[in-house]
């Protein structure tokens, strides 16, 4: 989840490390974690819009009116048509039981205050109970845990594994756990709250003030709807710092005021106040991180955030994404994924991680699998589609990944980003396919894409709290492009334009090559250097590079300007066509994404060179045919 942060409190929460350790009894499996050998592709999903059948889409409207999804909305059919799409895993976002405006008394739920929810749908990132998931999204609240056990069933029946939502740095501000376990004490209920901070409470606390309501003259909950609970006010004395660091009793309306900040051991000056792991463990297995733990005296924050992690893993979960992980410490992280790990060595482990300074230290010693690559690939995509660069410092972003590429994940659309097609950064899903192309073939890293991103859809709403171009993650609302595929839960893309037929059949054409392909687990090589410099009509839109393995060998060429069709010899140099082991000859290029695409790959003395017509905003995937 990412909201405004102001610049002093990035450097104050990005600067923090922490470490942790083990202290419940678990099995000690010792299956070593295995590489995937295909690629993976992660379908993210807005779990309470996926299903939504409504289409009046009022600003601010009450889900009677605009509607909501449901868990039993995956249906079989549905799930058989994202397998088909060439899904691997899913990502059910907004699953954990979060603060809402509404009514669930008669289930034991307390009513939220408007007056700290973003939203009348509320934020899925204010969890409010760890231990149950949210009641919007069940036909029967009361069995709203079985209804997604089930849900995470039928999803393992199609051989797709399920990802959901932790959220470690921050809670809702009103949290109240009706569903733990036995023995689970709630967070803050052992707090001393006459101190800023001490080690294990679970909160900072600003003594001697109660927390204000933050006030805006451009802002009303429920945009000023009369509310028996809005009333300015909410209870919380002492005041806690906000969930992004704010140590304001009253933050403001671009603080995450809906959140309270979990304490991890970092002192209010920024030092740790927990054990610090050696050098050296960037280099060690996740069995030693575990090991590292045991018997080690660590926060009462990090044994909550473990078990919850582990209570999840235990419902038949395979992984989680990790909201806003840089703000708590990697040590935590190596204390925590490691006995994950532990568990499930296969978990599937995502985070969002914006400082590329930090990427090796969640990745090596947090032992995350996986963070977004958005400030390096996908800023530098993004510029290029909207005429601001030119795409050759892609080049030395992928090499200067070169240790770390298969754990940095490539989207180009998610719940925080704005739409792919939507005017504000592609401004058509057809300017985005050599994007997509891109980002699902230059690494060996998974691939994520998000719900309605393969039919076009551009956050074209106003939904209320949540505004155009992304679809709206505070509020009740239906997603058109996608609901046109949904086809009233026939889920057979029977409304569906011929243009959005077409560019759903590409993203599945494309996925289902990507995690079929050795040679895209396999080795990289850009060609854009070579060919800026000498290839005669390579122009300015054009980006080339291979990808082989030892029974696979690649030729990928992307278009991204949207008005020039260009024609070229695409050099192929000495040094790769001696890695491929290719004598002088000509050789048959497949296009593996059309099938309608062929060319000639001439090779004399040493030296290769690709015939190459390309359309705007065209994309191929040149294989070479094997003798």
């Amino acid at each position: 989840m990412k909201k405004i942060l102001t610049a002093v409190l990035i450097i104050c929460f990005l600067s923090v490390s922490a470490q942790t350790k083990n202290t419940a009894p678990m099995p000690e499996k010792r299956a070593v974690s295995r590489a995937p050998e295909k690629k993976i592709v992660v379908y993210q999903v807005f779990t309470r819009l996926f299903g939504n059948k409504k289409t009046a889409n009022k600003p601010w409207g009450k889900k009677e009116v605009n509607g909501v999804g449901k868990f039993s909305d995956f249906t079989d059919k549905a799930l058989s048509e994202i397998k088909k799409l060439g899904v691997t895993h899913i990502w059910y976002t907004g699953v954990p039981h979060h603060a809402l405006v509404g009514d669930y008394t008669a289930y034991g739920i307390s009513n939220d205050d408007p007056d700290v929810v973003k939203g009348r749908a509320g934020s899925p990132y204010a969890v409010k109970d760890y231990y149950n998931v949210n009641p919007d999204l069940a036909n029967d609240p009361a069995h709203r845990l079985e209804e997604f056990e089930a849900l995470v069933e039928r999803t393992h029946k199609y051989r797709m594994k399920v990802i959901i939502d932790i959220v470690p740095n921050h809670i809702a501000r009103k949290y109240e756990g009706k569903s733990n376990p036995k023995g689970v004490r709630d967070f803050g209920a052992d707090d001393d709250t006459s101190v800023e901070y001490k080690r294990d409470n679970n909160f900072y606390y600003i003594p001697g003030k109660a927390f204000e309501v933050p006030t805006s003259d451009h802002y009303k909950p429920l945009n000023g709807e009369k509310n028996p609970l809005i009333d300015g006010k909410f209870t919380e004395n002492p005041a806690k710092w906000t969930g992004n660091g704010s140590r304001l009793p009253k933050p403001s309306n671009d603080d995450w005021y809906e959140t309270v900040k979990i304490n991890y051991g970092i002192k209010p000056d920024g030092t740790k106040d927990f054990p610090e792991l050696p050098v050296d463990f960037d280099k060690r297995s996740y069995q030693e991180h575990y090991n590292f733990w045991k018997g080690k005296d660590v926060p009462d924050s990090w044994k909550k955030f473990r078990n919850i992690a582990l209570y999840w893993i235990g419902k038949g979960v395979d992984g989680f994404r990790y909201d806003m992980a840089e703000m708590v410490p990697y040590e935590f992280w190596s204390y925590m994924n490691s006995a994950i790990k532990m568990r499930n060595p296969d978990a599937f482990l995502m985070a969002e991680v914006y400082n590329p300074k930090e990427y090796r230290n969640y990745i090596h010693y947090g032992k995350m699998d996986y963070l977004y690559d958005k400030v390096e690939t996908y800023d530098q995509l993004k510029k290029v589609i909207q005429g601001h660069s030119l795409p050759d410092p892609l080049a030395d972003i992928q090499g200067g990944l070169k240790d770390i590429e298969h754990h940095m994940l490539h989207f180009l659309d998610n719940h925080d980003e704005q739409r792919l097609a939507s005017r504000e950064f592609a401004g058509t899903p057809e300017k985005g396919k050599p994007l997509m192309v891109y980002s699902a073939t230059v690494g060996t890293s998974p691939t994520m894409i998000y719900f309605g991103q393969e039919v076009g859809e551009p956050g074209d709403e106003d939904a209320g709290f949540g505004k155009k171009s992304r679809t709206s993650i505070f509020d009740y609302i239906g997603v058109p492009h996608h609901q046109r595929w949904m086809n009233n839960g026939e889920f057979d893309g029977g409304q569906l334009s011929a243009e959005e037929q077409d560019l759903r059949d590409f993203y599945s054409r494309l996925l289902n090559f990507t995690i079929k392909s050795d040679a895209l687990m396999g080795k990289y090589q850009e060609l854009q250097t070579i060919n800026r410099r000498q290839s005669k009509g390579y122009s300015e839109g054009i980006y080339s590079f291979a990808r082989w393995a030892d029974n696979e060998k690649l030729v990928i060429v992307n278009n991204f300007s949207w008005v020039s069709k260009s024609h070229f010899n695409l050099l192929i140099p000495e040094s790769l066509i001696s890695q491929w082991g290719l004598s002088d000859g000509i050789y048959d290029m497949q296009d593996q994404l059309y099938k309608k695409q062929n060319s000639k790959l001439t090779v004399a003395k040493g030296s290769g060179i690709l015939e190459v017509d390309i359309n705007p905003s065209e994309s191929f995937i040149f294989k070479l045919v094997q003798k």
